[in-house]
């Protein structure tokens, strides 16, 4: 498990990649986070001290993604998953949110994390292995909070065709595939974007 808070900019994802965005229910992510930030707070626009409270957004990740940076970088980047966590650290700071970054290579543990998370603002989750996963799957529809599923690579134009059958996706309002690491940051925005708890 990783639970580490630096602070750093994120490398420029590698070009030549394919891409591929697919959402349930699309956002423009060219536009500014449309929330108001009260102390680390998410608020409705207008609502009272009453509706207030703390604001925690979970970044979730699946086996085999300690070793981002190494493993098949010409598929994955040359990013590592510090890297990741420092962007996502830096884009909930300065949203005012807390950020909670785990990464896991345990079933069990990835499912124990998801019902931590269950009732926070969001959950970003790269299941990686695990997005075939029926448990993992179930622990997902059980979360009142967001989901967007994240995959570094686009599973749609892998070589290996079963990469696009993930079972995951059923319970994620969106999943952003192939847009490398910056796939993380553009799925915080759609949660900090929609408020989380404020939908």
């Amino acid at each position: 498990m990783i639970h580490r808070r630096p602070n750093a900019q994120l490398p420029a994802e590698r070009k030549g990649s394919q891409i591929g965005l697919h959402c349930q229910n699309p956002v423009d992510t060219r536009h500014s986070l449309a929330f108001k930030k009260r102390e680390g707070v998410l608020a409705k626009p207008g609502s009272g001290s009453k509706s207030r409270k703390p604001a925690t957004i979970h970044v979730l990740n699946g086996p085999n993604l300690n070793l981002l940076g190494e493993r098949e970088p010409e598929v994955y980047g040359t990013a590592t998953l510090a890297d990741v966590e420092r962007a996502c650290l830096d884009l909930c700071k300065s949203a005012g949110v807390t950020l909670e970054f785990h990464q896991t290579n345990s079933e069990g543990s990835l499912i124990d994390q998801i019902q931590a998370a269950r009732h926070s603002n969001g959950i970003v989750i790269n299941p990686a292995g695990y997005s075939y996963s029926v448990a993992v799957l179930d622990a997902l529809l059980a979360c009142s909070a967001p989901v967007v599923e994240v995959h570094i690579s686009n599973v749609h134009a892998r070589k290996e065709s079963w990469r696009a059958e993930t079972k995951t996706t059923a319970a994620a309002k969106g999943v952003i595939s192939g847009l490398g690491t910056e796939g993380y940051l553009l799925a915080l925005r759609y949660i900090l974007g929609t408020g989380g708890a404020l939908s």
